[in-house]
């Protein structure tokens, strides 16, 4: 009996920087056989990128080794007939094509959804990109960031003086990567039903849209737009005490929290008036500077303490290292490693999922480029002699074989 959720599930990866990886990643995690298809000798485009000035090895930025466990490589010509032939024998017995390029170019190279499913019609072929495969914006570059001041999410973040202020981590890309997974875990339950596939899109823009659902509720409801407070980082659409405020010697987050509880562990019972002449959003800046002017003067862990014994909703700020060594971080052991046979000891950020019977686990390393193109040609019924002669006229490749590590 296995253990992986997603045993016999084969998956043609041909995406590449991190809204596909991430969402083939977390496939290979439940057991999916994931084959990342990658451009001739150059691979991942996320392969030549450097993270603060630095690479773990040629073709190993920390960008690429994030979003590439548990995957094997190969390196193939698809501008060629003989590797678009290929790739026509790997889908007559895939399940599923990911793919995150421009809209078009995959048609354009004879591996669209509509030439696939003639191979076989139970594929499941699912798209990630910016904007959607049409409309006016369909020939942009989608990127996070772009996204980001699109969708209006640029203007919830920071205070009422400051410009539009971009999330650092890539939201957008992630959230798309989410959305793909679960649209690949519903198709597949429903070519089990009616033997039949389909082509699922998904994009950077409507995937962020649907996350800030919230707010554009209110907008398109009500008509009224959430505007930043002048006091900081906090929630546009909620009042006091929402927000982070500054102690002693650290930050302190306050979510939604009964007024009259943190008033009576700030000691400060003047700031019951505003409770009750209903002014804890239209003051909420008034108020905020009026706690912060008591906080400040004793340290984070004291007020931590205090105002858990009430049982508010409040977090200590925490940079990543600190996050690293946090007691809860530590005892839910996200933070796992493995050996990696080019960079040695490794550690990254496991799946954020927890199942009884069939956890995620670590399969394979990240993989160099064309890795594995040999193994991978012959699970498809490929001999010896027709992958060495395919090396040969430069359609297959594997970096290892060359000294390219």
């Amino acid at each position: 009996m296995t253990n992986k959720a997603l045993e016999g599930v084969t998956v043609l990866d041909f995406t590449q920087l991190l809204a596909g990886p991430y969402a083939t990643e977390m496939l290979g995690d439940l057991g999916a056989k994931i084959i990342k298809i990658e451009r001739i000798k150059t691979g991942d485009l996320f392969r030549g990128m450097d993270h603060l000035g630095k690479k773990l090895g040629k073709n190993l930025s920390p960008q690429y080794m994030a979003w590439n466990r548990n995957k094997r490589s190969i390196s193939l010509d698809v501008r060629t007939e003989a590797g678009r032939e290929i790739i026509y024998k790997m889908a007559e017995t895939a399940d599923v094509v990911v793919e995150n390029f421009r809209p078009g170019v995959m048609d354009r190279m004879g591996l669209g959804y509509e030439q696939l499913k003639k191979i076989n019609p139970k594929i499941i072929f699912a798209s990630n990109s910016g904007y959607g495969t049409s409309g006016p914006y369909v020939t942009r570059p989608g990127q996070d960031q772009l996204i980001q001041g699109l969708t209006g999410m640029m203007t919830f973040i920071g205070s009422k003086k400051d410009g539009p202020i971009p999330i650092g981590p890539v939201l957008c890309d992630a959230l798309s990567s989410l959305n793909l997974v679960y649209g690949i875990l519903a198709a597949l339950l429903y070519v089990q039903r009616t033997g039949k596939g389909q082509h699922i899109e998904c994009d950077l823009m409507r995937s962020m849209l649907a996350m800030q659902g919230e707010a554009y509720f209110g907008m398109l409801n009500l008509g009224i737009h959430a505007q930043r407070p002048d006091s900081g980082i906090a929630h546009p659409m909620y009042g006091a005490p929402f927000g982070v405020y500054k102690c002693a010697d650290g930050y302190l987050t306050i979510a939604m929290n009964p007024f009259d509880k943190v008033v009576k562990v700030l000691g400060a019972p003047e700031l019951l008036r505003y409770m009750e002449n209903d002014e804890l959003f239209s003051k909420r800046d008034e108020i905020f500077y009026k706690m912060q002017d008591i906080m400040e003067k004793k340290p984070v862990d004291y007020w931590l303490e205090e105002m858990l014994k009430e049982d508010l909703w409040v977090a200590k700020v925490q940079n990543m290292e600190e996050a690293e060594n946090d007691p809860q971080i530590k005892h839910i052991g996200i933070i796992k490693s493995y050996e990696h046979p080019h960079c040695g000891h490794i550690r990254y950020i496991g799946s954020a999922l927890s199942m009884s019977e069939t956890p995620p686990e670590f399969y394979y390393a990240p993989p160099m480029i064309g890795e594995n193109s040999e193994e991978i040609m012959k699970e498809f019924g490929y001999s010896e002699t027709e992958i060495e002669d395919y090396f040969n006229r430069g359609i297959l490749y594997d970096e290892t074989k060359e000294g390219g590590i």
